[in-house]
């Protein structure tokens, strides 16, 4: 009876041995795949969410996350406005659940901040541009142009349209110093 108890006893430590390592083995390899993730992943997980982002050269800025891009972010705001923001320019996210989801599709990773910028150009919409080099002064205008690698916009105040008559500066703006660009 001794003896089988014994067994017993190195059968269930033999056991639990084998379950810590099985957990420990498992949270190794969460470890592993959560060190992959990506902000974009993170980001994209959360779409549809309403979340609040702080800027590094603006003031915080709340609404719906609609769209991730390859290097950007899409939120629409109350009053009907929508932020483009760089990743680049954020300094926290709050709101996000714990969902993260990779990239669909080779054109949908491809797509970026200068496609959308391309986009804003085309459709010749007033926006207010907020950059590190603006501080905290916004530049209001219309984008006349976007290069690989820089915007230039045409400043003139959002409530009158892009005449020449109502165009007081032209500015051109590395995408690297762009902190979020507002449309209405």
């Amino acid at each position: 009876m001794r003896l089988d108890a014994l067994f017993e006893d190195l059968e269930s430590q033999f056991d639990a041995l084998q379950d810590g390592d099985l957990y420990g083995e498992v949270a190794d390899r969460i470890r592993a795949e959560v060190g992959k993730i990506t902000v974009l992943d993170r980001l994209r997980g959360a779409v549809g969410t309403v979340v609040r982002v702080e800027l590094t050269h603006a003031e915080p800025v709340a609404g719906t996350l609609s769209r991730v891009g390859k290097d950007c972010l899409l939120l629409e705001a109350e009053r009907y406005e929508e932020w483009l923001i760089p990743v680049t320019a954020l300094a926290s996210v709050h709101g996000l659940g714990p969902w993260a989801e990779p990239a669909e599709g080779a054109i949908a990773a491809k797509l970026g901040l200068a496609h959308l910028l391309r986009g804003i150009a085309r459709d010749r919409s007033p926006v207010t541009l907020f950059s590190a080099a603006s501080g905290a002064h916004p530049i209001t205008g219309t984008i006349d142009r976007v290069g690989a690698d820089f915007l230039e916009i045409a400043e003139h105040p959002l409530d009158a349209p892009r005449r020449r008559t109502e165009v007081y500066s032209s500015r051109l703006v590395p995408t690297t110093a762009l902190t979020a660009v507002r449309r209405r």
